[in-house]
């Protein structure tokens, strides 16, 4: 709706994770350098987390995006709260395996090795991304761990890589899961953006959508929008968003701090991310 005030071809803050619009921030830059170099030994476990709205799941889009399908065959699934029988139908799932629902757990386990093994025979190895991976149960990731364990010419065949909001970590620290913490090479803690990545986050996105003009948002109303999202990407998006909407409407080509004040008041009776928490009155 505003893309026509600003002279702009597409949609710049569009929610949808799309690896096109990804931002090379220095934490994002380092979390996209562990996953290509996990991917690079053909082994183990890597993990990544972060907080709700980071950017796992663009980070995991950008890494697919970059693959050969002649030398890795990827899979990529968001958990639930699935158990061990659970996680392995899912498995063949995003694979493409046709598996019967009634299917055993000797049976799943046969489907995918037989399908890892014909990977391996025609030179391509085989990727796992669990995204949303704080959902699975400790006996879920024990499974995970087990398909890990099928092996030729003393390699693995399948690679997985466990994307997870902040307790994860928690998970993965406890007990019954030191065999998996041995076979992790590489993890990383995705951060929010810091005030001046904001600012160049926001114009990343801006001139990928086709501005090509000086300025849209002040650096005034970038501060404010890293004070109001706390440099959370997701966030970053719902207010830019809705800022260039009221900008369009009001007829503003430059939207300033107080731009970003008028909207978060508008959104703060809206059911969003930046709905003002309920007061609690004592007793």
């Amino acid at each position: 709706m505003y893309e026509h005030f600003y002279k702009l071809h597409s949609s710049p803050f569009n929610l949808s994770p799309n690896p096109d619009f990804f931002f090379d921030s220095t934490g994002h830059k380092r979390a996209l350098a562990y996953l290509r170099y996990g991917l690079s030994r053909g082994e183990g476990f890597i993990i990544i987390t972060g907080g709700v709205g980071v950017g796992k799941t663009t980070l995991a889009g950008t890494l697919l995006s970059e693959l050969n399908s002649t030398e890795v065959v990827a899979g990529q699934l968001v958990s639930t709260s699935v158990g061990p029988a659970g996680i392995l139908g899912l498995v063949c799932n995003v694979f493409g395996l046709p598996y019967r629902e009634k299917a055993t757990k000797p049976m799943l386990l046969k489907m995918i090795q037989d399908f890892l093994l014909a990977c391996h025979g025609s030179g391509r190895r085989a990727l796992l991304i669990v995204d949303e991976a704080q959902n699975l149960p400790v006996r879920t990731i024990e499974e995970l761990r087990m398909l890990s364990n099928f092996m030729v010419d003393n390699g693995p065949l399948l690679q997985i890589f466990l994307l997870g909001q902040e307790e994860f970590r928690d998970t993965l620290s406890g007990p019954g899961m030191e065999q998996l913490r041995q076979r992790v090479i590489a993890s990383y803690h995705l951060d929010p953006l810091d005030e001046t990545e904001v600012y160049e986050y926001i114009y990343h996105r801006l001139k990928l959508a086709g501005f090509t003009g000086y300025e849209i948002f002040t650096r005034e109303a970038c501060t404010e929008i890293h004070r109001q999202t706390h440099g959370i990407p997701r966030k970053i998006n719902v207010l830019c968003d809705r800022v260039m909407l009221f900008g369009s409407l009001e007829e503003k080509q430059l939207l300033d701090a107080q731009a970003v004040q008028a909207v978060i008041s508008e959104l703060a009776s809206e059911p969003t991310a930046f709905q003002s928490e309920p007061v609690v009155h004592p007793h």
